[in-house]
């Protein structure tokens, strides 16, 4: 084959004007910015945010909007299908199962997101001090942290039970006494990981106290798997608020969860199987809704991904 010969005149030179080439074309973004422009591509995650909004609406206003008392008990309209009067059908006392299901919302979002507080609250104190300062301190509170943990949970619940009145506070302190110790091990090991960094050398180099060094340098900066954590701790409290309710140790009647409910609807689910379902199926939402929006966060706050 006869091979074309490539000359000069071939090229054409491209004018560079310098300042243009130098120009930054793509905005420039901060990690917490660029992890939201992430979280949002994420749709179920965003679904998960509208099905947990709707629910605390709904936990707010649902039993207004039903014309019922979740107490009030009717023994002509016992086991009543859904129907107009009743839209998810009445239980074994004729009380009003959508105004209940909607105050077990009040009830079972509360002892979720309190026990997640307090699991985020005590474990970041732990986490931190064990983690920044190391060595015996280290050692000493997370082997405590360990022992702590080898009790088991149901033990530690029907103690605090016999001890204290059964009540709502009761299974909220139960739930914390022993889960903040995964918070504590997350925290604990990212801030050994972060006090190495220059940018907290140069801190303590100028003289930063240790307050300030976990306040605003080692704590902000694990503020990634602290909200990931965080969201699939309340779920976990919700499952476990019901979990105890089938073992009887749930929250005292009259109150309602979905815990309760379940309960109280497990021994007529053959014959009256709309009793079990609404506030199984809030629980699954429930849980599903926070899992993703766990999963969406990780993914969003993960610098790997970042581009």
């Amino acid at each position: 084959m006869e091979q074309t010969k490539i000359t000069k005149s071939d090229f054409e030179p491209l004018e560079v004007n310098q300042q243009e080439a130098e120009k930054i074309v793509g905005e420039s973004t901060s990690y917490w910015k660029d992890a939201w422009r992430r979280f949002r591509k994420n749709k179920l995650a965003i679904a998960g945010i509208v099905a947990i909004i709707l629910l605390g609406i709904m936990a707010l206003i649902g039993q207004p909007i039903s014309g019922e008392n979740y107490r009030d008990n009717d023994l002509l309209s016992v086991n009543q299908p859904p129907s107009a009067d009743h839209w998810f059908g009445t239980d074994e006392l004729g009380r009003d199962i959508f105004a209940r299901t909607w105050e077990g919302a009040k009830i079972s979002l509360f002892i979720g997101l309190m026990a997640a507080f307090i699991d985020l609250v005590i474990g970041i104190i732990w986490g931190s001090i064990a983690g920044y300062f190391g060595g015996k301190v280290d050692e000493y509170m997370m082997r405590f942290a360990d022992i702590l943990y080898g009790v088991p949970y149901l033990l530690v619940v029907i103690l605090l039970l016999v001890v204290m009145d059964k009540g709502l506070w009761t299974l909220i302190i139960a739930m914390t006494v022993t889960g903040w110790i995964n918070m504590a091990r997350i925290v604990r090991g990212q801030v050994m990981q972060l006090k190495s960094e220059e940018y907290v050398m140069a801190s303590k180099s100028l003289g930063a106290s240790n307050f300030r060094l976990l306040s605003k340098h080692l704590i902000p900066n694990t503020l990634g798997p602290i909200l990931v954590t965080l969201t699939l701790t309340v779920p976990t409290a919700i499952f476990t608020e019901a979990f105890l309710s089938f073992l009887g140790l749930g929250v005292p009647a009259p109150l309602a969860s979905w815990g309760t409910m379940t309960s109280d609807a497990l021994g007529a689910f053959q014959f009256y199987p709309y009793q079990l379902f609404f506030p199984a199926f809030f629980i699954c939402l429930t849980m599903l809704a926070f899992n993703v929006i766990g999963d969406g966060l990780r993914d969003a706050l993960d610098p790997k991904e970042r581009k």
